[in-house]
């Protein structure tokens, strides 16, 4: 992708583009070859650019999570067209950014409904406003607050909204028969995460959701998350998930400590690790020091 279709594309801000290095940009800047992973014989994910989608093969409908980008979201179209002849009924999208919902325009006159957090779809029209065409779009015809839960033959599917993190309309879908819950960007598996304080992104209240999604479902549960570190998996266990929560629980900390210290605002930029936190390494650090700062000094 050339670096202006990503520009356009991406509901990442300029000023939070210029806090990615280099290299990490580089990275974002990939088209990898996809891949189609099965996590069970009838729900799987496929990976490209951009969050993580996952389908699932009904008895009688298909349903997606997420859309990543339009090229990558015909792609995935086609090989689900491979796997079952059965209509898409569902879209659901996990949050607005559009490395997970640029693909919905794909979607127009295939899917039935677009389901997403309320936050979502406001989130979602102010960053097409500012970044992309509104024909370039296909919003939710479907938004809920709290929980929006729907039984599809053979399985039962839950939305759940637990509170503002990664930004301030995040959805947890747990495919409940198969116990597999698409977390979206709430978990960045040991990769330093996008924080985006422009649209709500709380630190402490995230770390809140997380607490109380890993206690909503159990210790079997299978997540799946939208980014990963080099050499790390974006489909998780409970531990994964309550270590991300740590590592943003040790990025609150040391924040405080830091600045009752008096550090400058420069000094913290300055960071490499967080401490308690080390497997998350490598570029992106300055994403986090920046977003606590916002934070605990607003």
């Amino acid at each position: 992708m050339e670096r202006r279709s990503f520009l356009k594309n991406t509901g990442l801000t300029v000023a939070a583009i210029a806090l990615l290095k280099n290299s990490a940009l580089a990275s974002f800047l990939n088209d990898p070859a996809f891949k189609v992973k099965m996590l069970t014989n009838k729900i799987g994910i496929f990976t490209e650019k951009g969050g993580t989608i996952l389908f699932m093969l009904g008895k009688k409908d298909i349903v997606v999570v997420d859309s990543q980008f339009p090229d990558s979201a015909k792609n995935c179209i086609e090989e689900i067209k491979k796997l079952s002849n059965k209509k898409f009924t569902y879209l659901i999208n996990t949050h607005h950014h559009s490395d997970h919902t640029g693909g919905n325009i794909v979607f127009k006159g295939l899917v039935k409904e677009i389901v997403a957090h309320k936050n979502s779809m406001i989130n979602q029209e102010a960053s097409t406003r500012k970044n992309t065409k509104a024909s370039e779009q296909l919003y939710p015809s479907m938004i809920y607050d709290t929980t929006w839960s729907k039984k599809i033959k053979g399985e039962r599917i839950t939305i759940n909204y637990f509170g503002s993190g990664h930004t301030n309309g995040d959805s947890f879908v747990h495919f409940e028969n198969a116990n597999i819950v698409h977390v979206g960007d709430m978990v960045f598996n040991r990769r330093f995460p996008y924080i985006d304080k422009t649209a709500g992104a709380n630190i402490e209240s995230w770390i809140r959701a997380l607490t109380e999604a890993t206690s909503k479902y159990n210790d079997t549960t299978t997540y799946v998350c939208g980014h990963s570190g080099t050499g790390y998996d974006v489909v998780l266990t409970k531990n994964d998930v309550l270590a991300f929560r740590d590592y943003l629980s040790n990025l609150l900390k040391l924040g405080k400590e830091k600045i009752e210290a008096g550090i400058s605002k420069e000094e913290f930029m300055k960071l490499k690790e967080v401490p308690g936190s080390l497997e998350w390494k490598g570029d992106g650090i300055s994403r986090s020091l920046d977003a606590v700062w916002q934070e605990l000094k607003k």
